[in-house]
């Protein structure tokens, strides 16, 4: 018997992932308001990497968890390292650090080239700023602004290896970490563009859980460069951290979207006990196979809903659901709204 079915053509855009479950639990009516001090030649590639993590997160998300603005120390807009000019939202002085529109986190994005010495109004905001018991972070040098605010002091930090010395010189009570990024109560820092995705989902996991962070590797990874440097495409079936037996399932799962196997079958064409697929789902996914079927279905079938013209039905058939009003009774009871409301809510 064949496992792996062949589906129809429009369906393959998105059998090859299965962002986690997002329920609507924890989610809020006001998203995290997310702050980026832009320095002088700060790093493009770091703040677009911290910036996506955010974007991503909604994405996910039936509702959005983050809002991000920009500001520069004067007001104007900020060359980059790339040398390309990006506005901002305002100067330090539009950034508020209380009432309503104040920032729940606020991150100073530093860069190979920029300026390493104190400005006043950067310290002051950013010493106001942790007496309200803000988040504040930095990328690549960004922690050398928080270290000149004296918030640093016996805490341990994350640092582009071209700044450790002027920051040991400088600063001899703060700890400089060899991990590429630092995340505790008040601070994140990370030491260049990679960990500062890494330190973003890291703090969004503070805020949402890990099941959102999970769905956003799923969608950031997938042209990641293998140990063997191969340039292939990577999808939750390649994770080597999974036994082969649950990437096994998981493809099966992945190739038989529109006619669902049972669990019994999908123990059958893997080889072991329905008790050994439970327990697998179990201990590296925390959930049961069925209902990551479930989720696998109804994730892809949002994704076709969003990213395609096909009526709502013809998405149900494709997806495995047996009819349209079933089909719209889970994907509400999954992400709040029916599925005409969220594809209504998504081309506005």
């Amino acid at each position: 018997m064949n496992k792996y079915k062949n589906k129809r053509s429009f369906n393959h855009l998105m059998r090859d992932s299965n962002s986690a479950f997002l329920s609507l639990q924890g989610e809020n009516d006001q998203p995290t308001r997310v702050a980026f001090v832009l320095l002088e030649h700060f790093s493009m590639m770091a703040f677009t990497a911290a910036v996506d993590a955010l974007v991503t997160a909604n994405l996910v998300r039936s509702f959005a968890q983050f809002s991000f603005s920009t500001f520069s120390l004067n007001g104007q807009a900020v060359k980059s390292d790339l040398s390309i000019d990006i506005n901002t939202n305002g100067g330090l002085d539009k950034l508020a650090i209380e009432g309503e529109n104040a920032a729940d986190i606020i991150i100073v994005c530093g860069g190979y080239r920029c300026s390493l010495n104190q400005h006043s109004v950067l310290s002051a905001k950013l010493k106001a700023a942790a007496k309200r018991d803000i988040t504040l972070g930095g990328l690549w040098n960004g922690a050398i602004a928080l270290a000149n605010a004296g918030l640093l002091d016996n805490q341990e930090c994350a640092l582009h290896p071209d700044n450790h010395a002027f920051m040991q010189e400088r600063f001899n009570r703060v700890k400089i970490s060899k991990q590429t990024h630092i995340i505790d109560d008040k601070h994140a820092t990370s030491a260049g563009p990679i960990s500062a995705l890494e330190m973003m989902l890291s703090l969004i996991e503070k805020k949402q859980g890990r099941d959102i962070v999970r769905a956003i590797r799923e969608i950031l990874s997938c042209d990641q460069v293998t140990e063997n440097s191969s340039s292939t495409l990577t999808i939750n079936t390649d994770n080597q951290n999974y036994p082969e037996t649950l990437r096994t399932l998981l493809q099966l799962m992945n190739s038989n979207i529109e006619e669902p196997l049972g669990i019994n079958d999908l123990a059958t064409y893997a080889g072991v006990s329905r008790r050994r697929v439970e327990r697998l789902f179990q201990s590296h996914l925390e959930t049961t196979p069925s209902r990551y079927y479930l989720e696998l279905r109804i994730t892809n079938a949002r994704r076709l809903l969003l990213q395609g013209e096909d009526s709502i039905a013809n998405i149900a058939s494709a997806c495995g659901f047996l009819s349209s009003t079933h089909f719209s009774h889970c994907f509400k009871e999954y992400f709040g709204i029916s599925p005409s409301q969220a594809r209504q809510s998504y081309a506005s």
